[in-house]
């Protein structure tokens, strides 16, 4: 058995969720324009390759001290309902059957928050995820740090590496999935590398390594609908 990894956003997903949920954290009034303004500037200097994503995964986390983390779980999974489990892309489905067709793991790995994949992989039907989790302390409140390494770049490699290494399947055995070159350290690990519907800079990396390059497409209202076709668990 080998292991099929997949990114989510942009990936399975047609759109970054992280941007949604900020958008839907200031209608909620869980955030302010000015907090949401700032996490925009965050993103857009990471895009132009002048700030860290992982110092605005930091930061968000800090924010979140002293919340209870049955609000923000419940938010999430209404998040999740209400905009995300709609966005699929409907390429998607086949290629998850052919992995589980083959007896493959298929694992979420992903810079979302647990929350988030844990409804997307319940969604797909898959064995597990692996993404970025928030300490809790003995009250059901966050402590502001992050639990466990950062689920990002090279991050992805390290939460991947010791899930492979404990079912005896080493990497060069895997797949991965991803649209983003800030994935390049789990692409380069694995003996499957496929870039999903690429940024420009992953397109280049790909095209020079001969990687496959594919096209999931763009969900439509009925994307959901490629979920039969992977012998979905009833909901």
């Amino acid at each position: 058995m080998a292991i099929a990894f997949f990114d989510l956003d942009k990936t399975l997903l047609s759109r970054n969720s992280g941007a949604m949920w900020v958008r839907s954290e200031v209608r909620g009034g869980h955030i302010t324009c000015g907090q949401a303004l700032a996490a925009y500037r965050w993103i857009a200097r990471y895009h132009l390759g002048f700030a860290r994503l992982e110092d605005a995964l930091l930061a968000t986390i800090a924010s979140l001290r002293g919340a209870a983390e049955s609000a923000l779980r419940e938010r999430t999974l209404a998040f999740y309902e209400r905009e995300v489990r709609g966005l699929f892309r409907p390429g998607a489905f086949a290629t998850i059957a052919r992995h589980r067709a083959a007896g493959d793991a298929l694992m979420l790995l992903t810079s979302s928050s647990s929350y988030l994949a844990a409804a997307a992989c319940a969604e797909l039907g898959f064995d597990g995820y692996l993404s970025n989790r928030f300490e809790v302390d003995a009250a059901g409140r966050y402590t502001g740090r992050p639990a466990g390494p950062l689920c990002y770049g090279p991050g992805k490699v390290q939460a991947a590496f010791p899930f492979a290494e404990e079912r005896g399947v080493p990497l060069v055995a895997c797949a991965f999935y991803s649209d983003s070159a800030s994935d390049l350290p789990m692409l380069e690990m694995v003996g499957l590398p496929v870039a999903v519907n690429p940024d420009p800079r992953l397109r280049l990396v790909a095209l020079a390594r001969g990687w496959k390059i594919v096209d999931w497409g763009e969900p439509t209202r009925g994307a959901l609908e490629g979920l039969d076709e992977v012998e979905m668990p009833s909901r």
